[in-house]
């Protein structure tokens, strides 16, 4: 990653000033970042420097959480063998997908019980806390991997047992979310089909 400073700067701002180069795009701040980011289902079988995966993790680990329980672990496969025996387990029949095969490694999220407190709110609010903790702490870590230039897919449907078999883990770990990291075949965005943001929002009432 690279950061640019252009030779005039006084009347530009932060944005004009710092520019994120990643995959021989700029990011010019984090809409844009926001945007360039797609679920990469092509991958080019290119290895993921481990140096570009923890600060994949490290922007998930600065994450916010309930009562800051931080309720995960995070596992990344990048072990070429073993990779492939993760995948083939994740998804055998009904979860088939066979393309997470070529990213260079897979993040396996590990939900923990959120502390004491957090728990409490749970119970309370009705709402699973730690979903809305591991959901943050992805997003961080997916952003992150875009600014690097590595494409991902959150993906939530898949074996879980096959996942635990693989790994070693014990039958009573939750495991919720696996992402598949990597090189993308292209550096095309799709556009993007989303609502018209005036149908997202309202000011007050």
């Amino acid at each position: 990653m690279n950061y640019i400073f252009p030779t005039e700067t006084k009347d530009c701002g932060l944005e004009a000033a710092v520019f994120y180069c990643t995959g021989g795009q700029y990011m010019e701040n984090f809409l844009e970042l926001a945007g360039k980011r797609e679920s990469c289902r092509k991958f080019n079988g290119k290895p993921v420097a481990r140096e570009d995966l923890l600060k994949c993790v490290e922007a998930a680990r600065l994450a916010p959480s309930a009562c800051n329980s931080q309720p995960w672990k995070f596992i990344i496969v990048d072990d070429s063998a073993l990779k492939i025996e993760l995948c083939r387990a994740a998804f055998s029949a009904p979860y088939t997908a066979s393309w997470p095969e070529k990213a260079g490694a897979i993040l396996v999220v590990i939900s923990e019980r959120g502390n004491f407190t957090a728990r409490v709110g749970n119970f309370v609010r009705d709402t699973r806390y730690y979903l809305v903790d591991i959901g943050i702490a992805v997003e961080h870590f997916i952003l992150q991997a875009a600014e690097l230039g590595l494409g991902t897919c959150w993906m939530g449907w898949f074996n879980e047992k096959g996942v635990k078999k693989t790994l070693g883990l014990p039958a009573s770990s939750k495991v919720d979310i696996i992402v598949p990291v990597g090189y993308a075949e292209t550096n095309e965005t799709r556009k993007k089909v989303r609502r018209r943001i005036e149908e997202t929002y309202k000011f007050n009432k």
